[in-house]
């Protein structure tokens, strides 16, 4: 064990020993020892014994005593630790010139001498003892121990879990107790930095080993990018675990150990918390910045968000427990990975964008059905929402921004309210300023004003995607196929928002114009597609022959048939209510037009004979019925013969076709 020196004694400022410390009166020599100097004062008499005494205690306690002070009861620890303060009493008196002294150089430096022999010996054992305490109470004194020795999992009776919690904090009362006793008698002693060493060495390891078992393990930037993406997800789902228990249960218990151990003095308090839970906590806080540095990608900006997350509400932890100078440098590695995650995750943002620009495939969805694109966005979309109050915070000090323009080809006006529409030859600028004047920006369905930016980024990446489907609706040839597709992808973009976090978002206006759009481009699709089924019908209150009924009816039969089998293979709604609404309306557009011509048909072919008759062929039910099997409806009619005609429905066989029953 390094010695003190004799220098720091001469250099204490402890206030000088006179004869009313010890009301004991003065013997001739002291444990057997020699007479005293004739010239030794009552005060030089009185720590001659304090010398002596102390050695009878100390010698007791010897290298060769392997129990501890602290095991054999509380009067022998009491004995030594008052022997320890005795002896640096007596050194404190002997090393100062003192009027009380009547002793001379050569007896004052002797006493000296046998006072610091003593008190080195006393010191080795403090600190072994110092080691027994820390090492033996291990288990009281982390605070993870801790909690399990009075967790739930082995009575289910909370009286007794009660008292089990009471046993172990009385026990760790008693440890340290003992630990502050041993901690102010050395430092007492001028001996502060042999205690510090024990004391940050022994509880630097223990905290070492909690975060160890926790999960944790340090990882170098090249180390993260060698990992897979299971790999990658399990580092951070491991660290969200731990990083929330090492803080508010492991370093906050560690900082209360200081306090509690090292009551003197808040710098050394400061001081040894320092030194024991620094390396950690930084060490832990790096890792969100490693993550951060590791080679982006959009899949990742969610664990790049739930990292940020967490530093954020651990931040008043780590501001309030390592407020002091020794510690910033665990402050900076927090604000070093906040700033670094938020970076990543704006800049991803930007590259999510940029991905839907840049998506090049020109598969047309079979049936003008929804695009993985669509779902692929959305469903991205949707879990960004959940992360509103961190994105709110991580583009604070950023305003919006377009990274890109509307595409030529993209229809804003059929969309998007005037405040909103693309000029026919977009800029960056002019499309970002009235893209920020729409609607959401003032909704009153937006949460609050706090999440109006994040609002408007999540409405332009929308935008951006429904730009994008613009252009692949070009890919088909049949225009109402076109109309179709795009009334079925926005009306996928509508329902995800609805069902999700997003309508706080964008707000019920944002919901309503936009799901008014895709019944318009559903409109369309019905206009276009049964455009010569509707015109094959001829007006009401048309006079006709018998020859012009009957070719008309043969006409309206080819129309019917030619459109339900073109649109067999390719009519595809996935959204329920829009595929309700697609029913409906084309069958308001055919069905009572063709009941009136089906009636007036019938009367004037009536007596034409059999083969006139037969012309007619579909009763207003069957058209609702074929009308409805096309899109996986029922009318609810059901198929039977028509007694008046003697004709079976569906004699052509079209039914209700394949596609017609295909999932999204």
């Amino acid at each position: 064990m390094p010695r003190k020196g004799m220098r720091s004694l001469l250099s204490s400022s402890a206030p000088k020993v006179g004869p009313q410390l010890h009301l004991r009166g003065p013997r001739d020599g002291a444990a057997g020892g020699p007479p005293l100097p004739s010239c030794f004062t009552f005060s030089d008499r009185l720590m001659e014994e304090n010398i002596a005494d102390a050695a009878a205690v100390i010698r007791k306690w010897g290298p060769e005593v392997d129990d501890s002070l602290f095991g054999s009861g509380r009067a022998d620890s009491a004995r030594f630790l008052q022997a320890v303060s005795d002896l640096h009493r007596s050194m404190l008196f002997f090393s100062s010139p003192s009027a009380d002294s009547g002793a001379s150089t050569a007896a004052r430096s002797a006493a000296l001498l046998r006072a610091h022999s003593l008190l080195s010996d006393a010191i080795c054992r403090l600190e072994r003892e110092l080691k027994l305490l820390l090492s033996a109470h291990g288990r009281l004194l982390n605070p993870l121990d801790s909690l399990r020795s009075a967790s739930f999992s082995d009575s289910s009776d909370v009286e007794d879990v009660a008292d089990s919690i009471t046993e172990v904090e009385s026990a760790a009362d008693v440890a340290i107790r003992d630990l502050r006793a041993v901690a102010d008698t050395m430092i007492s002693a001028g001996y502060g930095k042999e205690c510090f060493q024990v004391y940050k060495t022994m509880r630097k390891s223990a905290v070492d080993e909690s975060i160890h078992r926790l999960g944790c393990e340090r990882l170098t930037l090249a180390q993260v990018r060698k990992l897979d993406w299971a790999e990658f997800e399990s580092k951070i789902r491991d660290w969200l675990a731990a990083a929330p228990i090492a803080f508010r249960t492991i370093f906050s218990g560690e900082r209360l150990l200081c306090d509690r151990v090292f009551t003197s003095s808040d710098v050394i308090r400061e001081s040894c918390f320092a030194d024991v839970a620094r390396d950690a906590a930084a060490s832990l806080l790096a890792f969100p910045e490693t993550v951060a540095r590791s080679k982006r990608s959009p899949e990742k900006l969610f664990r790049i968000l739930d990292l940020y997350n967490a530093v954020s509400e651990l931040w008043p932890e780590i501001e309030s427990m390592f407020s002091f100078e020794a510690t910033t440098a665990v402050r900076s590695q927090a604000l070093a990975s906040l700033l670094g995650l938020a970076e990543v995750a704006r800049s991803t943002m930007a590259d999510f964008e940029a991905a839907i620009q840049k998506d090049a495939s020109r598969s047309r969805v079979p049936g003008g059905g929804v695009h993985p694109l669509t779902r692929y966005v959305m469903d991205y979309l949707v879990f960004l929402a959940d992360y509103k109050l961190p994105l709110t915070d991580i583009f604070a000090d950023f305003p919006f921004q377009a990274h890109s323009p509307m595409p030529e080809s993209f229809d804003a006006a059929l969309l998007v309210t005037p405040s909103l529409s693309a000029p026919s030859s977009p800029s960056a600028d002019s499309t970002t300023a009235s893209f920020e004047s729409g609607p959401w920006s003032s909704s009153p369905s937006a949460a609050s004003s706090t999440v109006g930016s994040i609002s408007v980024r999540i409405a332009w990446l929308v935008l951006v995607l429904i730009c994008k489907l613009d252009g692949k609706a070009e890919l088909y040839r049949e225009v109402a196929l076109s109309y179709l597709f795009l009334a079925n992808n926005l009306q996928y973009i509508v329902q995800k928002v609805k069902e999700s976090g997003l309508r706080i978002l964008l707000g019920d206006e944002w919901v309503a114009r936009h799901g008014a759009k895709a019944m318009h481009y559903a409109a369309n699709y019905e206009r276009l597609a049964w455009a010569k089924v509707a015109a094959a019908i001829p007006e009401d209150g048309t006079v006709m022959t018998a020859m012009e009924a009957w070719e008309r009816m043969r006409g309206f039969n080819t129309a019917l048939e030619a459109a339900c089998r073109g649109q067999a293979g390719w009519v595809v709604v996935a959204d329920g209510g829009l595929r309700e609404e697609v029913m409906s309306g084309v069958a308001t557009l055919v069905v009572p037009a063709y009941r009136a011509f089906y009636k007036r048909s019938r009367a004037v072919l009536r007596g034409c004979g059999a083969a006139s008759a037969a012309a007619v062929r579909f009763s207003p039910e069957d058209v609702r019925n074929r009308i409805y099997g096309l899109f996986g409806g029922s009318s609810g009619s059901g198929s039977s013969r028509d007694s008046r005609t003697g004709s079976s429905r569906g004699s052509t066989g079209l039914g209700s076709p394949s596609g017609s029953n295909r999932s999204e």
